[in-house]
This record gives structure tokens, C-alpha cells and sequence, in this order.
């Protein structure tokens, strides 16, 4: 298997990375539902498996966890310290800057800092936070306020890149006119492809900023994982809008759809979806999540797939003309903060 790799963009353009990232948020969820064995061998799949001198891109959160803790960084900590030399291995993206209790940004430079200070601690000695991104863009402050606040941290060597996550392409290309951007963080997959998506993808491509893809298989939907609402008992997806009892039905057209290309593509569903997102441009990187070691490797394959034309046109045209019913979340308070 040859894994391809791409560059990062921003003031990180001079570092390169797998094809494919590394999504760990599930590995906290449940609380200690995954072993730290299982989680260690899932992280050094995906950078064993690439050429020397990239990275494997992974992406944490300093709520990552059931109850909003940092055990998710509390675990990288203890991965870090059994084995150092994949400290220089990784460029490890953290999101925060959220207030817990009441599940909102707060990007003001005093919570901005104890944000990024609780990430270092919980991440411990081993491993220098690179990319720091607020989990959301903050109604309250300024997208310029926000940046000047990130700009001050990042000159005080809390982190070494900064990203941003779930904003428009307005917000985008207003924060990169005061200090370049180095990866947006949205969800992309065959059921969020939409003008919003475009939008950030368009633009991100023209200021050299790299787009990472989060959710690319639709939270496990996409590849045919659950067909009905009994499959997701106890499971928080089935909290989501689009998996509801109305919807779910209506979108499983597109999952059916999306099971015949990946026959006669001759892949796995997940990594037709993943390899997809990454066709969208060399800028576009996916970020999948895993726990197990192989389908970390499973994953990262899917940068290595290559499709022409027409199979490009027809799997979007899919995409396009799916008609998906429901919102990308809970519809609750949290869907606010989406495209900030």
C-alpha cells in the first residue's frame, strides 16, 4: 500500500501529513469505554503506516469525554509517555475555548488562555500542543477580537498553529486577514455537502488553508451501519435529527445508493465516503474516527483510492440530489453555533 500524503496549510505549509487523519473523540465515549492498549495501537497504526517525515494528523478536544473532561487528553498523555517518539510523529490539533457547564463558546482571551493551559496540563509534558482551534466561533466577541486573542497565545508559546472550526467562509476569510489560518475544522461527507461546505472549501483552497473533514462516513450512517432505529438503542446518534424516526427512513435512500457504487467501485462503503471528501481537493483532508487498529488502517487506505470523472460526478451527483431531512445535529441550542 502506498499512502499518500498532503501539506498543511497556513504557517504550517511546511509540514506534511497522511492523506487521511485521526479522529480520537470516541475513545472517551463512553467514559473508559475503550481500553488504553486498544487506543495506543489505533494512534501508531496510522503513523506507522506512513513514509517517512509526515505526520498523522490527530484531532482532540478538551471535552472529549462523556461528562466534558479531558480524559481524551489524559490519555494521550499516558500514550505520549509510553511512547515518546511519536511526539515528533503527530501534529496534534486540540479544540476548546467552550464553557462547559453551559455548553457555549466563550472566546474572550482569559477563557481562551485557562483553556489552552488546562489542555497542556491534562496533555502533559511529552507532547506541545501544535494546532489550537475554538471548538466554535463566539457570537459575543469579534471574529478580529477573537484572533488578536489567539494571536497573543500563540506568541506566548501555548500552541504553534491556529485553526478554526465549524465557521463560515465569511468568518474564514475574515480571521485569515489577520493571521493565517492553518486548518478549518467542518463536517463533510455525502449527506453534508451543501452550499456552506462549498463555500469553506472554495475558500480555504484560495487562501491555502487546509479543510479538515470531520464525520466524512455521517456518524457511521453513511456506510450502512444502522438501518433502523432499533440499531441505535443506548446510542447518543440516535439523538440526532436526521436519525429520528421521521427522517431516518427518508435518508437511508441515500445510504442504498451509496452501497451500490461501493460494489461496483469493489471497496468498503467507509472508504468510499472518506476518499470522496478527500477528492474534493488536495487542501481537504478527511478525519474519521477510530479506536481499533484496523480500521485506523482501513481508513487511511481510502486516501490511496483514486476515481475518475465520471465516478466523481455521479457519487456528488448523488450527494447533491439526496434531499437529506433533518439538521446535522440534536436541534437543540448547540445547532446555533454552527457555520459561526
Amino acid at each position: 500500500m502506498v499512502v499518500r500524503v498532503t501539506k498543511l496549510g497556513g504557517t504550517a505549509s511546511n509540514v506534511t501529513v497522511g492523506r487521511v487523519s485521526h479522529g480520537l473523540m470516541m475513545m472517551c465515549m463512553p467514559v473508559g469505554g475503550k481500553s488504553d492498549e486498544d487506543c495506543f495501537e489505533s494512534i501508531k497504526a496510522g503513523v506507522d503506516g506512513l513514509p517517512a517525515g509526515a505526520k498523522m494528523f490527530l484531532n482532540s478536544g478538551e471535552f472529549y469525554s462523556s461528562n466534558w473532561s479531558t480524559e481524551n487528553l489524559e490519555l494521550l498523555s499516558r500514550f505520549y509517555a509510553k511512547y515518546p517518539d511519536y511526539a515528533e510523529k503527530t501534529f496534534l490539533s486540540v479544540k476548546g475555548g467552550m464553557i462547559p457547564s453551559r455548553r457555549e463558546p466563550d472566546c474572550s482571551v482569559e477563557n481562551l488562555r485557562k483553556s489552552v493551559t488546562t489542555v497542556q496540563k491534562a496533555l502533559g509534558p511529552h507532547k506541545k500542543l501544535d494546532l489550537y482551534e475554538p471548538a466554535r466561533i463566539d457570537p459575543k466577541v469579534p471574529v478580529e477580537q477573537m484572533m488578536e486573542n489567539l494571536v497573543v497565545l500563540l506568541k506566548e508559546g501555548h500552541f504553534a498553529h491556529i485553526g478554526l472550526s465549524e465557521c463560515s467562509a465569511k468568518t474564514l476569510r475574515k480571521a485569515h486577514a489577520i493571521h493565517p489560518i492553518t486548518a478549518a475544522e467542518i463536517e463533510v461527507s455525502l449527506w453534508a455537502y451543501e452550499a456552506e461546505q462549498k463555500a469553506v472549501i472554495a475558500t480555504a483552497a484560495e487562501l491555502g488553508i487546509s479543510v479538515i473533514a470531520y464525520s466524512p462516513l455521517g456518524k457511521g450512517f453513511l456506510i450502512g451501519k444502522y438501518t433502523n432505529r432499533a440499531d441505535l438503542a443506548g446510542d447518543m446518534r440516535s439523538r440526532l435529527v436526521r436519525l429520528s424516526e421521521e427522517n431516518m427512513p427518508h435518508n437511508l435512500h441515500l445510504v442504498s445508493a451509496l452501497l451500490e457504487i461501493a460494489a461496483k467501485k469493489g471497496v468498503p462503503p467507509a472508504q468510499l465516503c472518506i476518499a470522496w471528501v478527500a477528492a474534493l481537493g488536495p487542501h481537504v483532508i478527511p478525519l474519521p474516527g477510530s479506536s481499533r487498529a484496523e480500521r485506523t488502517l482501513e481508513n487511511c487506505a481510502a486516501g490511496d483510492i483514486e476515481f475518475s470523472a465520471e465516478e466523481m460526478a455521479e457519487i456528488t451527483d448523488i450527494a447533491e440530489k439526496a434531499d437529506i431531512k433533518g439538521g446535522r445535529y440534536f436541534g437543540g441550542a448547540e445547532e446555533q453555533y454552527l457555520w459561526g
